[in-house]
């Protein structure tokens, strides 16, 4: 004789959480998402802040600390685009896993 074991609530209760899940998820995508236009934001005005005219040592070491910031902010910025790709896809697989009987 098996016994099957249900968790307690059964599975309406089960697809009530996954949906709650699902929709905390896409929310976190999309404020991700939304912090990676943020950092195109600050790119923008670093692009303004490089002094082209300043030609001294210190304005050339200026500008390569700025462009080096830059770059680690495009690499950061993506990783983040990425990760929010990521998470939105997530929180579709989970949306249509609720939708399908879970």
């Amino acid at each position: 004789m098996s016994v099957t074991l249900m968790p307690v609530g059964g599975p309406d209760l089960d697809s009530e959480v996954c949906t709650s899940r699902a929709g905390e998820v896409q929310q976190l995508g999309w404020r991700m998402t939304v912090c990676a236009d943020q950092v195109d934001a600050v790119l923008a005005k670093l692009a303004q802040l490089q002094l082209n005219q300043w030609e001294s040592p210190a304005g050339r070491a200026y500008r390569t600390t700025i462009a080096l910031q830059a770059a680690s902010l495009r690499r950061g910025r993506d990783a983040l685009s990425e990760a929010a790709a990521a998470t939105l896809r997530h929180a579709a697989k989970l949306t249509s896993n609720t939708s399908s009987g879970f």
